[in-house]
């Protein structure tokens, strides 16, 4: 693989910008354009699997109570999911250049369908564990096609107003799940309890599908590779080596495993990345191309996902924890001290195409300080006010935080996608939706397990200012790893 050689590569701008060249293809056919109708299609097939991973927050006290389950088992509950869905993202992704990215999202949406009426119907913790695992699996199918449609099937400014969304959508869908899930939960429908939350996905789904079959346009790679076996087998060994430990360590007392696990670890990463790069250098295609890390803008993207991810994750599940368990605030307040959140979210998403279009990426770094001046004042306000805390008090700095955060990460993945090739969308879309993905549960296991230790140990309100300025940390590193990003955008 050379990594010093250069070749055009023309955004969707339409501006020629020269990056490390990727192994040489053909031409994609043009695929069939994304309509309206489409766009939302997909877009709801991005929002279920983003839902479901935060849904379940504020119904933990419910399920734990309904099932006798204890910590280790809740956290599972989180766990299954999330590991299932990070591992398999990548492989969803290359299974849609292989077989049709719209044949992969119809089989992953009535996947998703019917493994969420298994976990409304799951009579015990272990059967709903069993049920979240195939859920994750089958968002890992579903959401790779969601980004790779787009990429294929869009150019210019259409691909970016729909990016755009995208973000948005994202973005406002890890929000909204949890206030989705503490209405759902305090509506009781028809006496279901928790269960609504993963019923409330099989009418959805059907929806979805029906409109997938008459709205989205089959697309596919041009040179479909084979799947990438030993390359997705370490590739889980990897991810469960670092994710497994950290999720379940702190409930479970840290037994032998955990630390035998995290031992493994770094063989297990350095072990995959030979794999691939072995693959790479013999003309074959590994799972994760090295060649695609060569893209700058993809690189400069991730490494600005990561920490925002991370820090997003922790802080939507430590805030659930807190509200409900420091204060007692029932499901559905906790759920709507995060409403000026995602409303600001969602504003400042479908503003920044056009203030893109003025300022570049300077608008993340804006963002990211946006982002920082919110979590101070949320950090000053539990401070001062806890245990008097509501939902109103903390109205500022949650919209604060929010308009900075809609301010990245949209654009976030505009840039990550930027330069990838057509016939590699489906990759390039794993790789950057399993790198968001890890992070969220790495934040909700490396940020929480601090959280619930320092407030097992001293004050709830010191465990979350403590938490929340752990967080400004990762908001402050994205601001600085801004800074060289290049200024326009594709």
């Amino acid at each position: 693989m050379s990594t010093t050689a250069s070749s055009p590569s023309v955004r969707g701008t339409g501006a020629v910008v020269d990056h490390p060249a990727t192994s040489p293809a053909p031409a994609s056919a043009p695929a069939p354009g994304l309509g309206s109708l489409g766009l939302f299609t997909v877009l709801l097939g991005a929002a279920l699997p983003l839902i479901d991973f935060f849904i379940v927050n504020v119904a933990l006290p419910t399920i734990g109570h309904d099932l006798a389950a204890g910590p280790a088992m809740l956290e599972l509950v989180v766990a299954g999911y999330g590991l299932a869905y990070a591992v398999l993202l990548v492989l969803g992704g290359r299974l849609g250049d292989l077989y049709g990215r719209r044949r992969l999202f119809l089989v992953g949406m009535a996947a998703f369908g019917l493994t969420s009426l298994a976990c409304g119907l799951a009579p015990d913790a272990w059967t709903l564990v069993g049920a979240r695992v195939a859920q994750g699996a089958s968002a890992a199918l579903m959401l790779p096609q969601v980004l790779a449609t787009i990429h294929s099937s869009t150019a210019g400014a259409r691909r970016a107003k729909a990016l755009s969304l995208y973000g948005a959508t994202a973005g406002l869908s890890m929000v909204a799940g949890q206030i989705l899930g503490g209405l759902l939960v305090a509506v009781d429908l028809a006496g279901t309890g928790w269960r609504a939350i993963f019923l409330v996905n099989v009418p959805v789904a059907m929806a979805g599908l029906l409109l997938a079959v008459r709205t989205v346009p089959e697309t596919r790679s041009e040179r479909p590779a084979p799947v990438d076996v030993p390359g997705t087998l370490l590739l889980g060994l990897t991810l469960l080596t670092l994710l497994a430990p950290l999720t379940e360590g702190r409930a479970t007392g840290w037994p032998l495993w955990t630390w035998l696990a995290l031992g493994a670890f770094p063989f297990a990463a350095g072990a995959f990345w030979r794999v691939e790069l072995r693959a790479d250098r013999r003309g074959r295609t590994p799972l994760v191309p090295p060649s695609l890390l060569g893209l700058v803008s993809l690189r400069r993207g991730l490494a600005l996902v990561l920490p925002f991810s991370i820090g997003f994750g922790g802080f939507m599940f430590v805030i659930a924890v807190a509200l409900q368990q420091g204060l007692g605030m029932t499901a559905v307040v906790s759920g709507l001290a995060l409403v000026p959140m995602a409303v600001a979210f969602f504003g400042a998403s479908l503003a920044g195409p056009r203030l893109v279009r003025r300022w570049g990426t300077r608008v993340v770094t804006a963002g990211g300080l946006l982002q920082a001046v919110g979590l101070v004042l949320l950090a000053l306000t539990v401070w001062r006010s806890w245990p008097d805390l509501t939902a109103w008090s903390l109205l500022p700095g949650m919209a604060v935080a929010g308009l900075g955060q809609g301010l990245q990460l949209p654009i976030l993945f505009r840039v990550v996608l930027s330069e990838i090739p057509a016939d590699r969308a489906g990759v390039g879309s794993g790789v950057m939706v399993t790198a968001q993905q890890s992070a969220l549960a790495l934040g909700v296991a490396t940020l929480g397990s601090l959280f619930l230790s320092l407030a097992a140990t001293g004050s709830m309100a010191t465990a979350l200012t403590t938490t929340l300025l752990v967080q400004l940390a990762a908001v402050l590193l994205t601001i600085f790893l801004s800074l060289p990003l290049p200024r326009t955008v594709g």
